[in-house]
């Protein structure tokens, strides 16, 4: 258990006291003071490591099977004795320029509040510790962690965001440089920038309803006056939703550019073949025609036939080349 719990402390009054090693006595503690509550932060427990946690505080068999397989979209379910809130955080790689998420429960119930944590997004060290130095937001209970979790998270959308759209710009310049790049490789670009918006999208879309759920509903362990609080953090989420429906317009519309940029330079190669088949033609056809060898064909025996034949196909196929080239064919 000691590796799998990544914390654990009990909060009286905003501030941390080290709990009892029993969980049952640290619980019991914690809600004989009435104004503390029991904080436990695991990371990809087993189904054996946290049946004493689930026995302890009494959680709900779906939420607990729901928390231990992962792979689940954000919601909120109310069971009798918990709440169970599921977040994705999104985690930006600067080097490969991709998208991962991670997963995120929290069980919220009578003094305590649980986290498991799957992947490598969403550590909660940094959210914990800004709440152990502002007791007067810790103070509000387990209500104020989750809070706090949801803020963190949501944050981070806007900054992932961010990153995407910075890295669409780059994307953009490439589609329509002037230079001829290769259009597979940008085709293979915009595709793989989609799916990561596309999981991006799976990770911030689904939580607005849970959100909601908490900013202008009755949502039982959390505290009404908290309402305004995740308020703000709905807000936070439909400006990050609001960017990523941007980045999803935005690569459709430069695919569709780049695909009618592919068009238009396979049109002018197809007028380039045309035209100097064209040219190709005029001697062709006057070649064909001496060539069938006709007993009786009165230019044969005329010295300046010949010359007169190439020079009037070097003038057709001059004369053809200047119009094309006018017409903007060459």
């Amino acid at each position: 258990m000691p590796g799998v719990i990544v914390d654990c402390a009990i909060y009286r009054d905003g501030r941390r006291t080290e709990p009892p090693e029993d969980l049952s006595d640290a619980l019991a503690e914690a809600r004989a003071s009435g104004d503390a509550f029991l904080w436990i932060g695991m990371y990809e427990p087993t189904e054996k490591e946290f049946d004493h946690v689930r026995h302890e505080f009494a959680l709900h068999p779906l939420a607990v099977e729901d928390a231990l397989t992962a792979h689940q979209r954000p919601k909120l379910e109310v069971y009798d004795d918990s709440l169970f809130m599921v977040l994705k955080p999104a985690l930006y790689d600067e080097g490969t320029d991709t998208v991962t998420t991670g997963e995120l429960m929290v069980f919220v119930g009578d003094s305590f509040v649980v986290t498991v944590r799957h992947g490598k997004g969403g550590a909660l060290a940094a959210v914990r510790h800004r709440l152990e130095h502002d007791p007067d937001v810790l103070r509000h209970g387990p209500t104020a962690v989750l809070y706090a979790v949801s803020d963190a998270v949501v944050d981070h959308y806007i900054e992932v965001a961010a990153e995407l759209q910075a890295d669409l710009e780059d994307l953009e310049a490439d589609v329509f440089a002037p230079s001829s790049s290769d259009p597979k490789r940008i085709a293979a670009r915009i595709y793989g920038f989609k799916r990561q918006v596309l999981e991006f999208r799976r990770a911030t879309t689904p939580l607005l309803q849970p959100m909601n759920r908490l900013a202008f509903g009755e949502v039982p362990f959390v505290e009404d006056h908290s309402q305004p609080f995740f308020r703000d953090v709905a807000d936070h989420l439909t400006k990050a939703n609001e960017y990523t429906e941007g980045l999803d317009r935005l690569l459709s519309d430069a695919l569709a550019a780049h695909l009618a940029q592919m068009g238009v330079r396979q049109n002018d190669d197809m007028r380039k073949i045309s035209a100097w088949a064209a040219m190709a033609a005029v001697p062709t056809m006057v070649a064909g025609i001496y060539g069938m060898n006709f007993r009786h064909m009165p230019e044969l025996s005329v010295w300046w036939a010949y010359p007169l034949v190439l020079g009037l196909m070097a003038t057709a196929c001059f004369g053809l080349h200047r119009l094309f080239k006018r017409r903007g064919w060459l």
